[in-house]
Formats: structure tokens, C-alpha cells, sequence
């Protein structure tokens, strides 16, 4: 009831200034009061909850930087608590879970334990605690019926297909919330995620710019993994220098576009809650409870469909994106107006170097959504394959990270390196 609660209380702030055009942001239309209550409704329904709810607070968090500045504060203050806010669980709860998936005897395993959560997220808590071989770990812990709250939650999903359909009329929405569902409820298997972690771990292991806790013990609603401190990328966009805030959204692109070659995974949770940087300046990556699994790597047709559209070859992109499952069976689009709806999205490469800021971030999002624009029209009538909802879902949030980041790099070259068909598009073309 109170999931069900945000898009009735949205509809009803339509009166109050935020018009049909939730999306489009539209200035003159926003009241900062009405935005205010907004965010205030926002974070005290979500705040509330854990499961989906709060996955869906975590992902809000990162889009913040899409809003204008003058309006971005109180979302910037509600939604990015959630990236840490849940009530911990009581000790002797926190003891239960441990006794039921370790056994009785689950104390000799650790030299020392504290009750106390280091850390608090949408499904889980962690605990920090010294095995028996003397390792600093991180413990897991999921809290008890999360797994009944995050189905609950997701059956909710359904309510949300006409905001979707009113959106993106073309989007199979029951499809793409199937493909959402299969993909959170992955987060609830422990040991799914212990398998992952231990994937990403051993493709990263002695990397200079990423590192990855090892795992140590796993069971369903229990992770043990190795302790790694280090600075909250949280912190590191409140508070870095420029240099700081550089080199970490490198090494957050880094292991966006390596890890689906190195690990043949993508880690699919970019909120800034799951990094940090560590003592000897890498990216420490946490929580590998999303991940989407590639073991061919990226689609070669990602690479390649972006560098031709770089390149400016308007029918080529039209072609791949039809083959794809973007464009509509039997609708004619302009080749030209697909290229003028794509290349500005691909500016942070089009050039050596690139500076993501939140002011980029609210132009594009007002080029796409604002009513009349031609952008908005062509991206209205676009489909969307299932296939690649996580690739988009991690793309647009790195991207929010890199934008609260304001980070400079030369992103290009990352692609060049580790995208496969960038750099040669001709010679992937899957039609040859």
C-alpha cells in the first residue's frame, strides 16, 4: 500500500505544478514547494521499506543529478539517505539468521563479532568481525523476510505499466518487468552472489585501478567476505578534489566496460553505496548481488552501433537498431533524425576528452523528454528489447555517477580498449 502510494501522490502534485510532464522537468512548471513535498513523500514511503522499494530509492539517487540545481537539493537530501538508511536489525535477530545458516556453533568461527551493522542496505546489513584465521571480514546479513517483502514489492511492479506505457508507448512493459524481476530476485540468493563475487575477484585480482573482496564463507541469507576500508565514493563527490574525483569515475568506467570481457559479467548496482577508494587509491567494489552474465562479453552490436553512429553512418545505425529490436517492426524512421536523436547522448566520446557534469546531464534529459522537440517525438516511438535492460539500467546509472562526479577523462579510449566493435565496426557487422 505505501509503494502504491508514490505514483498516486505524484498524480496528485500534478495539480500542484508538476503538470503531466513528470519527466521532462520542465522549469517553468515546477514549484520548489511542490518539489520539496515531493522529495519529503518520497523518502519518508521508501524509508520505511526495504526490498524493492528501497532498490527503487538506491536507483532515484543516482538520477538526482538530472534535475535542475535550483530544485536537486531536497532530492539530493532524501534520496541519497537511502543509499545507507534502513533500521538495523535487533541482536538477537541478527544472531538468529546466523545460527540458522551456520549452525549452532557459528561463534567459533570468528575471533570476534560486533552486533553492531558497519553498513545497511535494501536487503541486508553488515557486520564487521575477525575470522578464525585472524582476517578482518565483512559479514551479510539478509533480513528475515526480505525475500517475501522484495516479491511483494515486485508484484507492485504491474501497477507502474501505464506511467511506463503513457512514457515509451512501444515498450513491452510485461516482458521488460519479467526481465526486472528475474534480475532482483538474483539478489536474494547469497550464494549466487558468493559465485559472482568470486568471479569478479579472481578477473581483478593484482589489477592496479580495481580490486574485489574475496569471498570466505557463503550461505543463502549469510556472505562473509574480506574487509577492504576505504573512502565512500559518496564522500569522494561531496568533498574530493578534482584529481580525486577524475580518477575514480576512470575506474568506474574501467570496470563498467572490462568487467563483461575479464569476468564475463557486468555488476549491475552503480550507486555510489557500493564503492569506495582504497588506501592504495583503487576501486573497491562491493555487493555483487546484480550482476548480468555475459560470457561472450558485451553484444558486439553495443560497440558497433555506437562508433557508427560516431561516424555518422545514418542507414547503418538505422538498420542495426531495427535488427535489434529498437525500432518497431514496419515503422519508417528518418535516418537523419535517429542520428540527430543519438549523437549528442555519445558527446563524452565523440571528442579526446570530456568533463560529465549534472548541467550535461539536465540538457540531455530535457532534449529528450520536452514536449514538441522532435528528440522526444522519434524517442517516444522507439521499442526496447529485454535483453538489454541492465546494460541500459548500469549505463544511466554510471552515468549519473560520472555527472555527480564532474569527472574529466578520456573516455573514449576505455571503450577503444575494452567495448568489442568500436573500434572496428566494419569488420563486426554481423550482415557480412
Amino acid at each position: 500500500m505505501k509503494l502504491a502510494s508514490l505514483p498516486l501522490g505524484l498524480a496528485g502534485r500534478a495539480t500542484l505544478g508538476l503538470g503531466k510532464r513528470v519527466t521532462g522537468l520542465a522549469d517553468e512548471i515546477l514549484s520548489e514547494q511542490a518539489q520539496r513535498r515531493t522529495a519529503e513523500h518520497i523518502f519518508s514511503v521508501l524509508g520505511q521499506l526495504k526490498g524493492g522499494a528501497m532498490k527503487l530509492g538506491q536507483a532515484l539517487s543516482i538520477f538526482e543529478a538530472a534535475l535542475p540545481e535550483h530544485l536537486a537539493a531536497p532530492y539530493r537530501q532524501a534520496l541519497t539517505k537511502l543509499q545507507n538508511a534502513a533500521p538495523p536489525l535487533p541482536v538477537a535477530s541478527v544472531h538468529g539468521v546466523l545460527e540458522r545458516q551456520m549452525g549452532a556453533d557459528w561463534r567459533e568461527r570468528f575471533i570476534e563479532f560486533d552486533d553492531a551493522p558497519a553498513a545497511a542496505a535494501s536487503i541486508g546489513q553488515v557486520h564487521r568481525a575477525v575470522w578464525i584465521d585472524g582476517r578482518q571480514v565483512a559479514v551479510k546479513i539478509q533480513y528475515p523476510g526480505a525475500g517475501d517483502a522484495l516479491r511483494t514489492d515486485l508484484r507492485h511492479l504491474s501497477r507502474m505499466a501505464p506511467m511506463f506505457k503513457v512514457l515509451q508507448p512501444n515498450f513491452d512493459v510485461k516482458k521488460i518487468t519479467v526481465e526486472l524481476r528475474e534480475r532482483l530476485l538474483e539478489e536474494l540468493d547469497y550464494e549466487l552472489e558468493a559465485a559472482t563475487q568470486r568471479q569478479f575477484a579472481e578477473a581483478f585480482r593484482d589489477d592496479p585501478l580495481i580490486v574485489v573482496p574475496d569471498v570466505i564463507h557463503a550461505s543463502g541469507e549469510v556472505l562473509v567476505t574480506e574487509w577492504i576500508a576505504g573512502r565512500p565514493l559518496a564522500d569522494v563527490i561531496a568533498n574530493g578534489t578534482q584529481d580525486e574525483r577524475d580518477a575514480a569515475g576512470l575506474r568506474l568506467t574501467t570496470l563498467h566496460f572490462s568487467a563483461p570481457k575479464r569476468a564475463g559479467m557486468l555488476h549491475a548496482d552503480p550507486h555510489p553505496g557500493n564503492f569506495a577508494i582504497g588506501e592504495d587509491g583503487r576501486l573497491v567494489v562491493y555487493d555483487f548481488g546484480a550482476a548480468a552474465r555475459m560470457p561472450g562479453g558485451m553484444p558486439v552490436q553495443v560497440g558497433r552501433l555506437t562508433r557508427l553512429t560516431l561516424d555518422g553512418k545514418a542507414d547503418e545505425v538505422v538498420a542495426g537498431l531495427r535488427s535489434e529490436g529498437f525500432v518497431p517492426p514496419g515503422l519508417q524512421i528518418d535516418a537523419k533524425s535517429m542520428l540527430d536523436l543519438l549523437r549528442p547522448m555519445l558527446e563524452p566520446i565523440a571528442g579526446e576528452e570530456f568533463q560529465f557534469s549534472r548541467e550535461w546531464l539536465r540538457k540531455e534529459s530535457t532534449r529528450l523528454t520536452s514536449q514538441g522537440s522532435e528528440a522526444a517525438r522519434l524517442n517516444k516511438q522507439m521499442s526496447f528489447p529485454p535483453a538489454y535492460l541492465l546494460i541500459h539500467r548500469v549505463t544511466m546509472g554510471s552515468i549519473g555517477v560520472l555527472c555527480q562526479l564532474g569527472a574529466t577523462a578520456k573516455w573514449r579510449s576505455i571503450l577503444e580498449e575494452w567495448l568489442p566493435g568500436f573500434a572496428d565496426p566494419e569488420g563486426t557487422d554481423p550482415n557480412r
